[in-house]
């Protein structure tokens, strides 16, 4: 059974057709999410805070979030895999953005990519997809900006 693809999701958005998308961490978690028909599962740096204890997603490391990756693509045969990138991983230059995207890929398992951001993040973005990482975009909630926003503040 092969994986849902991204053309795929396209389709349905062109459609107008709404989909569900569900935050896993863990083998069993993800079992239940794929049983149910879900068609994408989002392994985010929330994880900090649910999972690991801390008291924001900023002390999370690509390690934290790989770990998580390969037991959720383990546990699924359809679902995309979309992993986020922590703070710090893609923030710093494109170079170690590109490669901290393709170690959620090549090591993690991951089908795409997430990462905050505005309009200074589109020749990241960019960047990624023409190398053939996808990426969602995330707006709203922005959770890695909590030290400069002073809190968890809603921005989109």
């Amino acid at each position: 059974m092969a994986r849902i693809s991204v053309h795929k999701l396209r389709e349905l958005k062109a459609k107008g057709q709404r989909f569900a998308m569900i935050t896993a961490y863990d083998y069993p978690s993800a079992r239940l999410v794929e049983q149910a028909g879900v068609p994408v599962i989002l392994v985010g740096d929330s994880l900090g805070g649910v999972v690991l204890g801390y008291d924001s997603t900023v002390p999370v490391t690509m390690d934290d979030i790989l770990h998580p990756t390969r037991a959720v693509v383990r546990a699924t045969q359809r679902a995309i895999i979309v992993a986020d990138l922590p703070f710090m991983s893609y923030q710093a230059n494109q170079g170690e953005a590109v490669r901290n995207a393709g170690r959620l890929l090549q090591e993690g398992g991951a089908t795409a990519v997430k990462l905050e951001g505005g309009s200074h993040m589109a020749p990241l973005v960019r960047r990624l997809v023409e190398i053939g990482i996808p990426v969602m975009g995330h707006l709203g909630l922005t959770p890695q900006s909590v030290n400069q926003f002073g809190g968890h503040k809603v921005q989109g």
